[in-house]
This record gives C-alpha cells, sequence and structure tokens, in this order.
C-alpha cells in the first residue's frame, strides 16, 4: 500500500497549482479545476507526518457519489471523475466562508458549550443540553476560509458587514445548505446513520453560484449510527460515530491540539494501517457500496495518465 502524500504534474494550460492540507489543485486555463485528493490527512488544521492509503480515494469516491445526488438542489462544480483519486470540474472563484451546518451539539460546538459558552456563532444556545443531543433544529455556524491557519468562527451578521458575502448571495448559501443538509440526512437515514454535522463550499462563476470542493465525506461531516443512539444519550454515554473524530481523539490522548509548542506524536504503521481500515469501512457505511481498492503500486503515473486523457476532452 502506497500512500500519496504530494503530486507535481505538468499539466497542459496550467496557470497555477494550490496546496491545501489534503488537496493539490491544478488550475487549467482559469477554465477548469483538477483536484487531486492526496493521502495526507489532517486534524486540528495540521498536516499530519504520515499519509493514510486509499484515503483519497475513499474522500473523492464519496464526494462524486453526493455531489451527483444533490445536483438538482443546486448547479456542482465537477464534470468528471477521471481517476479514484481526481476530480476535474469548474474553475470557480470561492465564496471566503465555509457554510458549516450543524443538527447536534457535539465537537467543535460541545467544546464551546462544556466551557460555559452559550452563543455559537452568534446563534444562542439553550440551557441544560447535553453532548450529542439533537437541537430543535439544525444551526448554520460559518467559519471564516483561512489559506493558512486556522478557519475563525464569524457570525451571519460579521459574514454580511464584513463585506465577505452580500446579503443577497448570503441568503442563497444558507438556503442551499439546508437544502443539502436535508438530502445528506434523508440519504444517511436509508443506511442506519444520522448525518451530524458537516460544512458545504460554495464558489461563483458567470454570476451563477456552485457548490464546489468535497461533499458528505467523512473528513467534512460527522456521522452518528442511528441504532443505540437514544440510549446512549439517555445513560451518558459516547456515541458510536462515523467520522475521522477517531484520530482527533487519538491526537488528544497523546498531548496534541495543535497549540504551540505542541508535537504532533509519531503515527506507527499499526495505526496508519488502522486508519486505512476505519475510511474504508467509513465509505462502505456512508455509500452501502463495497469499496475496491485501486492499484497503488505506479499510482502517480496512473492519476497524470488519467487526467491528461480526460483533459484532451475538455480543452
Amino acid at each position: 500500500m502506497r500512500a500519496v502524500t504530494e503530486t507535481n504534474f505538468d499539466l497542459p494550460g496550467l496557470m497555477g497549482k494550490y496546496t491545501g492540507k489534503v488537496r493539490d489543485v491544478y488550475n487549467i486555463d482559469n477554465k477548469f479545476l483538477v483536484m487531486v485528493v492526496s493521502d495526507r490527512i489532517s486534524a486540528f488544521d495540521a498536516v499530519l507526518p504520515e499519509g493514510i492509503p486509499y484515503k483519497g480515494q475513499v474522500l473523492n469516491q464519496i464526494a462524486g457519489k453526493f455531489l451527483n445526488a444533490t445536483k438538482d438542489i443546486v448547479d456542482n462544480w465537477m464534470i468528471a471523475v477521471p481517476d479514484p483519486m481526481v476530480t476535474i470540474g469548474h474553475y470557480c472563484e470561492p465564496f471566503k466562508v465555509e457554510m458549516v451546518i450543524r443538527g447536534y451539539l457535539t465537537g467543535h460546538a460541545w467544546r464551546q458549550y462544556s466551557k460555559g459558552e452559550r452563543k455559537l456563532c452568534g446563534i444562542a444556545l439553550p440551557e441544560g443540553m447535553k453532548e450529542n443531543q439533537k437541537f430543535e433544529k439544525p444551526i448554520i455556524t460559518p467559519t471564516t476560509k483561512a489559506i493558512v491557519g486556522h478557519d475563525e468562527d464569524i457570525s451571519r451578521e460579521e459574514v454580511i458587514s464584513s463585506g465577505l458575502v452580500s446579503s443577497e448571495d448570503y441568503e442563497k448559501l444558507e438556503a442551499y445548505t439546508y437544502s443539502l443538509f436535508e438530502r445528506g440526512t434523508r440519504i444517511a437515514a436509508e443506511m442506519g446513520l444520522i448525518l451530524v454535522d458537516t460544512k458545504y463550499e460554495f464558489g461563483e462563476k458567470d454570476g451563477k453560484i456552485f457548490l464546489i470542493d468535497e461533499i458528505h465525506t467523512p473528513d467534512s461531516s460527522r456521522y452518528f449510527y442511528s441504532e443505540g443512539y437514544a440510549e446512549r444519550i439517555s445513560s451518558g454515554q459516547p456515541q458510536r460515530q462515523l467520522s475521522k473524530e477517531f484520530v482527533r481523539e487519538w491526537l488528544m490522548e497523546h498531548g496534541f491540539q495543535g497549540k504551540e509548542g505542541q508535537q504532533i506524536p509519531e503515527m506507527s504503521s499499526e495505526f496508519v494501517t488502522s486508519v486505512s481500515e476505519r475510511y474504508i469501512e467509513l465509505y462502505e457505511k456512508i455509500t452501502g457500496d463495497h469499496f475496491v481498492r485501486a492499484e497503488t503500486a505506479e499510482v502517480e503515473e496512473r492519476i497524470y495518465r488519467n487526467t491528461i486523457e480526460s483533459l484532451k476532452n475538455l480543452r
């Protein structure tokens, strides 16, 4: 098993390359984006030192499945998936906020709540809630889109008043976010899962809004198992969940939360393999499909060959 942690492809029409925490994004002629979903893994806004075999394939194929399943709600950027780790799509100018939507009090929201905070992104939270409890209705808690460092919580009012997004566009982003979350919740329920929270990113092209990047993957979303949810809430037990929260928990157990001066713990080969297997499990549980492991012996050559062939048909 080989992990892809870096790519440097000389593609026809290349105008520039952006390297994110997980994705390498190639700008082709300012018309198309080639997104290579690497096997890098990040947590607490830090890229961990070891890649996770098949993680990129898992994320790319889940995102492709759910982009197809939601394109009747809002147009999305995807044009083709020429390789298990690659998506090619429209070049869009991204909005500078991520639309985070939460159906349950967990993760970052719970950590803030447990410290005594009763407002999140300007939204008042009721007293007496338990960890993992369902909100009366989902809440949108946007964050700024940081190029480097930490994304920051921001309120709806601050987004609009700061000019990050116009009032008219923000209302559209909110409406799309609620509709996408509702669709994702319904699909998850069919798989015996609860879509707990997720984030959506949007961009603009020719005055039109597009859904961009990934959607409903375990990196961008959190899932609980439906079975046993109520019993675990009532007894105060942790929920069985599908997300990369288990990686965050492992890091916290080893003294790392992305804070200044903290060192990322060493990742053993056994731990890396266990994370890889966990991601494959996530894929099969979330999609209901059997995961077919792509050949990794000459993975960079495969990615390049498939991408070039697909671009020939677009340019």
